[in-house]
């Protein structure tokens, strides 16, 4: 049975001393209403004492129904650019600003839905957790969602893009796209240039770190 939580919307104090603790805690939230259609809470994945973190907008099918984060066509993409970039992912640590899959049935297959405001508000009690224990020198904001809840505004990712904007639980927030936006450019020579301009934007992360 989903046992639900009491502490209150916003940012939290520490609420555990490990990365798994927050695990198990997230496994039973019913914070907002998207845990009643998702298969099960997706939660971060990568080292506490990670440099670097990823925060991407919500898990999608393939997450959802492997608990795992940035697994389906948009983390092989993320993966593919990451090695391109010279970022190894394995010294980073990936999670999204919303840990339920929101989705609208259609036959047989769950079309991925935008999250809200208020949703992305109430799950950052998750990401601020997250954050707190990992303690990166640098988050990367994936797309408008986590941007607004790493730094709290809704800002345009094209006008932010590339920048370092200071955040909430982290300090340091660099913004780009989500990785998805490639997959739904329509013309192979449009998804080039995007393509290259994403790595271009992980490498400019990579150099970030390097001078840091």
């Amino acid at each position: 049975m989903m046992r639900p939580h009491k502490a209150p919307v916003g940012r939290p104090g520490l609420q555990a001393t490990t990365l798994d603790a927050v695990r198990q805690d997230a496994a039973h939230c019913t914070r907002c209403p998207l845990y009643k259609d998702a298969t099960q809470t997706v939660f971060g994945e990568g080292r506490q004492g990670a440099r670097l973190v990823f925060v991407g907008e919500q898990p999608g099918d393939s997450e959802d129904l492997a608990g795992k984060p940035f697994i389906g066509p948009a983390g092989q993409l993320l993966n593919r650019a990451l090695q391109e970039a010279g970022i190894a992912r394995a010294d980073a640590y990936v999670t999204n600003a919303v840990k339920h899959f929101k989705f609208l049935q259609r036959g047989k297959k769950r079309i991925h839905q935008k999250p809200n405001a208020g949703e992305i508000d109430i799950c950052r009690w998750w990401l601020d957790q997250e954050l707190a224990l990992v303690k990166p020198h640098l988050a990367v904001a994936l797309g408008a969602t986590a941007v607004r809840s790493l730094t709290g505004k809704s800002l345009p990712v094209m006008a932010s893009r590339g920048k370092v904007l200071p955040g909430l639980a982290a300090k340091r927030v660099f913004v780009t796209v989500h990785p998805s936006f490639l997959l739904r450019v329509p013309d192979e020579a449009t998804r080039m240039r995007e393509w290259t301009a994403f790595v271009g934007d992980l490498r400019k992360v990579r150099e970030l770190m390097e001078a840091a």
